[in-house]
């Protein structure tokens, strides 16, 4: 697939929920959100459809995320539908990483091929502030559970506040060096504000290089994180909603004042 602008889209993001068990400062209010009514999200089915028909158009990597996409009820079931559909070549997932230590393997039995978790700090008690009461040793173990199943390369997404020197990158960064593992530095962003920059360590942000597109929780097929735009699979049928989402993909991210990181999917 390529878009107006003659970029070579060949990766979904795929939100499965909006709910999670953290509530990071920089993604969640402290009182929660509202969440998705269970109707309004779509079932496996929907989404596997969505997969095969994506597939079809020329899409052939795939990311899980949430909000926490492991706290979806049944996700291994989920994984290994995606992962039969022919075409499938590249299937990972986002995890902030508490549940990972018990799906780990299951995920990978599942045809999980690797993961990105999430890991802002390794001081404990600045991890618990920041996701406001997470235990940085379930993370922990999630990491070294994700290496043991052999989901790997294991990338680390650490969010930064100013820059990748600041004390707590810089830590993550030594960690990931003493246990092989790679990482990628997020400057924190503002989808209203429409404030972004390029990933360190990756391609995201980098709108000259976009491949993406993304489906959210509830089946809105979205051509950019900053972007409005978005097209209804249920009501549009997958096909013609993803070729929406293409046709109208922007050549650069402006802003987003309709959703946020939780139910878009990071």
């Amino acid at each position: 697939m390529y878009d107006r602008f003659n970029r070579h889209i060949n990766y979904l993001r795929i939100s499965v929920t909006d709910r999670c068990n953290l509530r990071c400062r920089y993604c969640m209010p402290k009182e929660g959100i509202r969440l998705m009514n269970h109707k309004d999200i779509l079932t496996f089915e929907e989404i596997t459809e969505v997969v095969r028909i994506a597939v079809s158009e020329g899409i052939e990597k795939f990311r899980i995320t949430g909000g926490e996409p492991l706290v979806r009820k049944d996700i291994i079931t989920l994984i290994s539908m995606i992962a039969a559909v022919n075409g499938v070549n590249d299937l990972s997932m986002t995890t902030n990483g508490i549940l990972l230590e018990e799906f780990a393997q299951p995920l990978k039995d599942a045809g999980l091929q690797r993961v990105n978790i999430s890991l802002d700090t390794i001081n404990a008690a600045k991890f618990s502030e920041i996701t406001r009461g997470g235990e940085l040793n379930r993370v922990l173990r999630g990491i070294q559970a994700a290496k043991d199943a052999d989901l790997e390369p294991v990338k680390i997404n650490c969010v930064v506040f100013n820059s990748s020197n600041e004390v707590d990158a810089t830590e993550v960064k030594e960690f990931c060096r003493m246990n092989d593992l790679q990482v990628r530095f997020i400057h924190q962003m503002d989808l209203e504000n429409g404030e972004f920059s390029v990933v360190e360590g990756g391609n995201g942000g980098n709108c000259f290089h976009c491949n993406r597109l993304r489906l959210t929780a509830n089946g809105m097929v979205k051509p950019c994180l900053f972007d409005e735009q978005e097209f209804s699979v249920r009501e549009m049928g997958a096909q013609k909603a993803l070729l929406s989402a293409l046709n109208s993909k922007p050549l650069n991210g402006c802003f987003n004042s309709k959703g946020s990181f939780y139910n878009i999917g990071g």
